[in-house]
């Protein structure tokens, strides 16, 4: 988007016919930080939604031009404050100080108008502004009881618009019109700032799509790498490089460390991380073997009579050391992932079936019996369903179980997946969650098996679909800081090719290495990690593994970023998951040796009880999704109060104040 500083006739827009969706005026602009004598410090006006042609814009002009459309006013950022605004400035969350910041920056603007020789106060018009939706990045509300409520609209571009107050009410009627052609969402990390996202289906994925990176054989790698974070096609190398390096640092104002400070960087941004400034001492690597799986006939001497599983910390224990038989999948799985209890008799068991099966048809009911007419008027589900419909038209198409267009299994793929967009609002569908449901739905040969497996397995790993990213960035940061105690000279030589991110690890921990192993063997390392044994983030241990394992061929191929990343891609489906597993645990008993192992990787292992989370399970809630018919169950406060006329202004306690620009949005 665009701001210009000039004001712009109507004949501009005159190709297209325009209809005013929405109006409300009483909307004040305050263009002054201090109470003031002259009325022109607030600046009455009209916002609207106009819809014209296919673009929907949102409009405020003061009042005594609202009559007039032939006036369709632009604002323009002001260069010279924005530097300093940047450096605490985050367009997708700012804190309460951003507020006064704005504001600040406005009146640096009219004062040095005022020098330059400009005697008269500045025509209203120059604040009248006009975007377009889907130029719109987010908004930011005010705190309920501040007076007159207001709202901050702040643009793709970091742009933050004056704050709008709405002195006869109407914040929530705006954002109620606003969600007939925009999703709202709050966000994770403030319930005062809605994210803002369009209705193209594709952007539900987010950056979820370069999960097809590595789909093609090598030949055709540079095609399938990530154009954009919504697309399902991908362009090259430079662009998924600067994805990932995105995804590990801070966005939209915040100072970027080079890559070849990666490593360091990221552990001194992580909460909870310490910088290792002395190499550990690492003894030997024990050499680790596999068991046996476990059978039908140890598995009956894990149960009492009454059907009880004896010593739940024994057969976990057994799982992980060696797996399951493929028989008692379909049975063993249901405990490992919270569908049966470990202490339920049988009879308990069935019961459970019977109440998990109720719940889950009425559930499945609400969006089978969703009319074609009320899906037209609920952008969200039909994006659901669009997006769900595509997946499974392309997950393990390989697998009798799946392939042929008509195929049941395709059907209850896509029943399990819509389902939980109705278990799980607030997270819905994200590309990628059919890789994961398809092992669990062929195991189970059942459809309400399948799903409530799917919720235990999603209690592990939901965070990772979150639109935020906290936790992939938190996981890639700590396998970083593994790596950097396990092999330092990997860690150079990878941030010495730029890739010390570790960004072509993003699939492995996304999708818990689905697409790296045959799929037989995708069902014995999730069942493994599903014991949640030995430690905590044995995952992570695992993706060491695989980097452990092609050391070698890294370090003496002379590789650069992009060779490095062909050859990961190039591994999938030729590694063991026995000697990767073996080698994980290996690992694992190496750190446990070690006397003088980091505090931070000591936590990370469960080794120490930790003073901040650093599980990849511990982080913020995902944004919530709005209809229009849950804004008016929205927290917006439209009080009218004269006596702040001034409420975007939010005045911080003092040790508040003293220490607000030092915390990270």
């Amino acid at each position: 988007m665009e701001f210009w500083s000039f004001s712009c006739p109507f004949h501009f827009f005159s190709s297209d016919f325009l209809q005013i969706a929405f109006e409300k005026d009483g909307v004040y602009l305050h263009t002054s930080a201090k109470r003031h004598p002259d009325q022109d410090s607030l600046i009455p006006g009209v916002i609207r939604i106009i819809e014209k042609g296919s673009d929907t814009l949102l409009q405020w002009t003061p009042v005594e031009e609202s009559s007039d459309t032939a006036q369709i006013m632009y604002t323009k950022k002001d260069t010279i404050g924005s530097q300093a605004e940047e450096e605490h400035f985050d367009p997708g969350y700012e804190p309460d100080w951003a507020v006064i910041s704005t504001v600040g920056t406005r009146s640096r603007v009219q004062e040095e108008t005022a020098v330059s020789g400009s005697k008269s106060s500045a025509p209203r018009g120059q604040w009248a502004f006009s975007l377009s939706l889907s130029d719109l990045k987010s908004i930011r509300k005010s705190k309920p009881g501040l007076g007159w409520s207001y709202l901050i609209f702040i643009t793709k571009e970091g742009i933050s618009i004056q704050a709008l107050h709405f002195h006869r009410g109407g914040t929530k009627a705006l954002l109620k019109a606003l969600c007939k052609y925009v999703i709202l969402a709050i966000s994770p990390k403030d319930s005062r700032l809605y994210l803002v996202y369009t209705h193209d289906s594709d952007a539900l994925s987010h950056s979820f799509d370069e999960l097809q990176l590595f789909d093609d054989s090598s030949s055709n790698l540079v095609l399938r790498f990530l154009q954009d974070p919504y697309a399902a096609t991908f362009g090259g190398f430079s662009k998924v490089t600067n994805f990932f390096r995105g995804a590990l640092h801070q966005e939209d104002g915040l100072t970027h460390h080079s890559l070849s400070d990666s490593a360091t960087a990221n552990l001194e941004e992580e909460t909870g991380f310490e910088v290792i400034t002395c190499q550990a001492q690492l003894g030997e690597r024990p050499s680790v073997q596999r068991e046996t799986p476990v059978m039908e006939q140890e598995w009956e001497q894990h149960l009492d009579p009454d059907g009880r599983v004896r010593d739940p910390i024994g057969l976990r224990k057994r799982i992980f050391a060696g797996g399951l038989s493929m028989s008692l999948r379909k049975e063993v799985w249901k405990y490992l992932l919270n569908y049966y209890s470990w202490g339920n008799t049988s009879e308990e068991n069935k019961t459970q079936v019977r109440r998990k099966t109720d719940e889950y048809f009425r559930m499945k009911l609400q969006w089978k019996s969703v009319s074609e007419e009320q899906e037209l008027r609920n952008s969200l589900l039909r994006g659901y369903r669009s997006l769900i419909e595509r997946d499974v038209s392309r997950t393990d198409r390989n697998n009798k179980f799946y392939e042929g267009s008509e195929n049941p299994g395709l059907v209850l793929l896509n029943d399990v997946l819509m389902t939980y967009c109705m278990y799980n609002f607030d997270l819905g569908y994200v590309q990628g969650m059919s890789d994961l449901l398809s092992p669990i739905l062929y195991i189970t040969q059942n459809e309400v098996d399948a799903f409530w497996c799917f919720c235990g397995f999603m209690e592990f790993v939901h965070h990772n679909f979150e639109e935020s990213q906290e936790s992939m960035k938190r996981q890639l940061s700590q396998l970083t800081l593994l790596l950097r105690v396990l092999d330092p000279p990997l860690c150079d030589f990878l941030d010495s090719k730029e890739s010390g991110s570790l960004c072509f690890c993003f699939r492995w921990i996304l999708i818990w290495f689905k697409r790296e192993f045959p799929f037989s063997e995708i069902l014995q390392l999730w069942e493994v990690l599903w014991t949640e044994l030995p430690c905590p983030n044995f995952h992570l241990l695992v993706a060491c593994g695989i980097l452990d394992a092609e050391r070698q061929a890294l370090m003496n191929s002379g590789f650069g970023f992009n060779e490095i990343l062909k050859h990961i891609n190039e591994l999938t489906m030729k590694m063991s998951v026995e000697d990767i597993l073996c080698r994980a645990e290996a690992i694992y008993r190496q750190l446990v040796s070690t006397p003088d192992l980091p505090r931070n990787v000591q936590e990370l292992l469960g080794l120490s009880e930790s003073k901040s989370p650093t599980s990849s399970t511990d982080t913020a809630s995902s944004p919530q999704p709005l209809s229009p018919s849950q804004v008016q169950e929205m927290d917006l406060t439209d009080s009218v109060s004269p006596s702040q006329p001034d409420s975007s202004i939010e005045i911080l306690p003092a040790e508040d104040a003293s220490t607000s620009q030092s915390l990270s949005p």
